[in-house]
């Protein structure tokens, strides 16, 4: 087959086939407008090791797909669907004659999952690989999988614009090879921002300097199908339409507006930059997954002789197709990228800002026909993340886990696939939960006959487990919801914060009986377009013949999305209308504008997910019969017990759940045996403050934890706050038996549970080690005030000591005692771990000093030899 020689991936082609000829795996980078999408695949059909079998070519995204069948079936003179041809979610144009097939991603999960051989299929390339999406890298995972055990002879092609090449290769084993691209210079600026200016009227000011100071067509970067409408109306209020037709209707998805050229914002009377671009023709034109395919065409097709286009692209832009006739490039920096949310359950689509690997992308595409111009609408002092990270490590994973459990992987590592990037164990652990909750996995982790179902279904296993699970008359209803839970919400204006699931399901019908004549400003009609189009879709899917009309039941909703949200059943709290527990025990509740305030029982679907009770934005109320019927295994009756923290006290009650929620209580006795649990756990959360200590039992304490430190070498037991709440079974529990509130443990009962730490020689060497008293040479005995592992205290007259020589010591002789002397009166005269030293040098002046003052205390001059007492002299003596 010969390939015209315009592409600049033409010259490696040869490469490309020998690389493959010699070995499974190649890893190929080059960047957009390079031709590896369409040129590639082409390439390759003759090659030996195919031997008629067919390519299956991945792309990320259905518009991309699209667009590289049609333009490779155009280069073949062919309709798409003949040598080439497509597959994407809802649509597949592909024949017995098909030898080149552009999937979505996870089109290729489901063929490996039904035919792990492949059975016809010599090929799998990975268009885009550096996006890096969940579904993309299970795909290339199975199919080294089955690369490795059942078809050797498989070839395996990664190809992307922007790789980190050298350790892809290293992990595929396979050989990379470059290609150089075309490209000329692209000068990069960043258009501030003027005050009080907003980001559209920023975007449209900047569109204005694009096209006065370039040639050629303006590619617009923006993250989203709302942000691409925003900016629609204000380049229509710029750009008059002659024929009064405007740059198109909210959210009709339409934009194609013919206008004269933007005035140049030159100062008056000052020649234009370039003034044969002001006789030019403005065509605006929005790019985007939500398109219809005459749209789309539409945006990729050249602009006409005599017109300029503005495209106000998605990220789809960026990589996945070619653009004619880009001479300049404003990038917003944003875009969406898909993030778990735990608010909704699902993974949704998330504005963030881009990585410099995109920006720079971006900006190539202003250099492909010609040197170009870049504006970024950030400040140049932004530093951006070098590249994207990959979706697996931050994405809900029961989806995944769900696959890989039908593949035979029941490990939360992987199961031993070959991973770029493997799941995290934590949130692989998490996704399988949820499968067994929805019974689409068995206690071991097994995929279930539903769990099965749920995958041959193509969505997320919580809409699939409520489709598979309705009643055949409730499946056109069922196919509004996944349409509608899985797009954004329809509703505007004042409706835009009602909460009732059901208020968007019964504006998606009226405007299917009114054909699009719902009220303007209340939804998004766009919107509404594309819900009904996914409808469409999964009614086939359901084989369900007509679509659903008119105002379901008023439980119907609920009933049927109970099935996706077990967890998230709520029951209203008894003390407060708008709060709800739900039935995984968070609390929740509805905001004051809520359209569901007096509904006892709810489906929560969205929430945003706070500290003490989240907040409810989209529920459905729910018929608690549904409840007995579809979820007798959730209901219980058990025993539990709760401390009551104001009384100190365990109380026991027999309640009647479902789930965590409670439907009934009563009192019932509390058992000793039950109690104790619960005074232990009340003490681990209150401290060990709130246990009854004595001034005896903390001095023990003191003791234990002084010569614990002292003597490590005797491995004597660790009395440190950690350490008792840790083993509070062990020398607490048998002083709390029978009891069911703490003030019933006294404090004598805790010195005892304490001194039962030590065995009778431990005791014996804390008495020896750590005594509590010590004799000085006055004959009495004077307490030791001990503080964890520091030296010990003495306060004693200085009159007591004389005659001793030395400091005395504890702790084997290792820990000299800290002497606080006082004075006849009690006061401090000095610290110090020295007395032998203090009686040198420090008491001739002490002595001098005090004597005066206490003359009824004995002064001697030498006190090594000195009578010492705990008394005054007699008086008269």
């Amino acid at each position: 087959m010969s390939v015209p020689p315009s592409f600049p991936i033409t010259p490696l082609l040869p490469e490309i086939r020998a690389a493959l000829a010699a070995q499974p795996r190649l890893v190929l980078e080059a960047p957009p407008g390079a031709g590896k999408t369409t040129q590639v695949p082409l390439a390759l059909l003759d090659a030996p090791w195919l031997a008629g079998q067919k390519i299956v070519m991945l792309e990320p995204r259905r518009l991309a797909a699209r667009a590289a069948a049609q333009f490779m079936a155009a280069q073949l003179g062919e309709p798409v669907g003949q040598t080439v041809g497509y597959r994407i979610r809802f649509e597949s144009k592909v024949s017995v004659a098909t030898r080149v097939e552009v999937v979505t991603e996870g089109i290729l999960t489901r063929l490996i999952q039904a035919d792990p051989e492949l059975a016809g299929v010599g090929g799998i390339i990975f268009d885009e690989f550096h996006e890096r999406h969940l579904a993309g890298d299970l795909g290339i995972a199975l199919a080294l999988d089955v690369q490795a055990t059942l078809r050797p002879d498989l070839r395996l092609l990664l190809m992307s614009a922007t790789l980190d090449g050298e350790r892809i290769a290293a992990w595929l084993d396979a050989p990379r090879l470059t290609s150089p691209g075309r490209s000329f210079p692209v000068r990069i600026e960043h258009p501030p921002v003027r005050a009080q200016e907003t980001p559209e009227h920023h975007l449209a000011r900047t569109v204005r300097q694009a096209l006065d100071d370039t040639d050629g067509d303006v590619l617009v970067f923006l993250p989203g199908r709302r942000e691409i409408a925003q900016a629609q109306r204000v380049l229509e209020a710029l750009l008059p339409s002659p024929g009064g037709r405007g740059v198109g209707g909210e959210g009709t998805g339409e934009a194609r507006h013919s206008a004269p050229a933007v005035p140049s914002s030159a100062p008056a009377g000052a020649p234009s930059p370039a003034g044969r671009r002001e006789s030019a023709h403005i065509d605006v034109v929005p790019l985007h997954g939500e398109l219809s395919l005459t749209e789309q065409q539409h945006a990729l097709a050249p602009a006409e002789p005599g017109t300029r286009r503005i495209v106000l692209a998605t990220n789809v832009a960026e990589s996945s197709i070619t653009l004619p006739g880009i001479r300049s490039v404003i990038d917003s920096g944003l875009a969406r990228e898909p993030r778990f949310d735990p608010n909704s359950g699902f993974t949704r689509l998330e504005t963030v800002v881009i990585s410099q690997a995109s920006a720079d992308q971006r900006a190539g595409r202003a250099g492909r026909v010609a040197a170009g111009v870049a504006y970024r609408l950030w400040p140049q002092s932004r530093r951006l993340e070098r590249s994207r990270s990959a979706e697996i490590a931050q994405a809900e994973l029961s989806g995944l886990a769900l696959e890989l459990a039908a593949w035979g992987v029941t490990a939360t590592d992987g199961g031993g696939l070959a991973w770029l990037d493997p799941p995290p164990p934590g949130a692989l652990a998490q996704g399988r939960e949820m499968l067994q909750a929805l019974d689409a996995l068995d206690r071991d982790a097994r995929i279930t006959a539903l769990g099965r179902r749920m995958l041959e279904l193509g969505t997320s296993p919580r809409l699939a487990a409520a489709a598979l699970r309705a009643p055949h008359e409730q499946r056109a209803v069922v196919a509004d919801l996944l349409a509608l839970l899985e797009a954004r919400s329809p509703l505007r204006g004042t409706q835009a914060r009602n909460d009732d699931l059901r208020v968007r399901l019964a504006a998606l019908h009226a405007w299917r009986d009114r054909r699009g004549g719902a009220p303007r400003g209340e939804v998004d009609t766009g919107v509404l377009a594309a819900i009904e189009q996914a409808s469409k879709g999964w009614r086939r899917r359901l084989d369900v013949r007509t679509a659903a009309t008119g105002v379901p039941d008023s439980h119907a909703v609920g009933d049927l999305l109970a099935h996706a949200f077990p967890d998230r059943i709520a029951h209203c709290d008894g003390d407060d209308p708008r709060r709800y527990v739900l039935a995984n025990g968070r609390g929740a509740r509805l905001h004051e504008h809520t359209a569901l305030l007096g509904e006892p029982w709810l489906v929560v679907t969205d929430l945003r997910l706070e500290s003490r009770d989240s907040l409810v934005f989209s529920a459905a109320p729910l018929d608690p019969r549904t409840l007995e019927r579809d979820f007798p295994a959730h209901f219980s009756r058990e025993r539990t017990l709760r401390w009551n923290e104001q009384r100190g006290a365990a109380e026991a009650f027999e309640e009647h759940r479902f789930g965590a929620i409670v439907l009934s209580r009563h009192s019932v006795p509390v058992h000793p045996a039950d109690a104790l649990p619960a005074m232990l756990a009340a003490i681990r959360a209150r401290g060990l403050d709130a246990l009854p200590w004595s001034d005896h039992a903390r001095r023990l304490r003191a003791r234990m934890q002084a010569v614990h430190a002292w003597l490590p070498e005797r491995d004597l037991p660790d009395v440190s706050d950690a350490n008792l709440l840790a083993t509070l079974e062990q020398w607490l529990a048998p002083y709390l038996h029978g009891k069911h509130r703490l003030d019933a443990l006294g404090a004598e009962e805790l010195s005892q549970a304490l001194a039962s730490l030590f065995d009778h020689s431990q005791r014996q060497l804390l008495d020896a080690q750590a005594p509590e008293q010590v004799v000085v040479p006055s004959g009495q005995s004077r307490r030791l005030e001990y503080a964890g592992a520091e030296s010990p205290v003495l306060a004693v007259k200085l009159q007591e000591l004389f005659g001793l020589a030395d400091t005395p010591r504890v702790g084997g002789g290792r820990i000299p005692v800290t002497l606080h002397l006082l004075s006849p009166a009690g006061r401090p005269i000095q610290v110090t771990q020295d007395l032998r030293g203090f009686w040198e040098r420090t008491y001739p002046e002490v002595k001098k000093e005090l004597k005066g003052r206490y003359p009824r205390h004995p002064w001697p001059d030498d006190p090594w030899t000195a009578q010492a007492t705990h008394r005054a002299k007699p008086r008269g003596s």
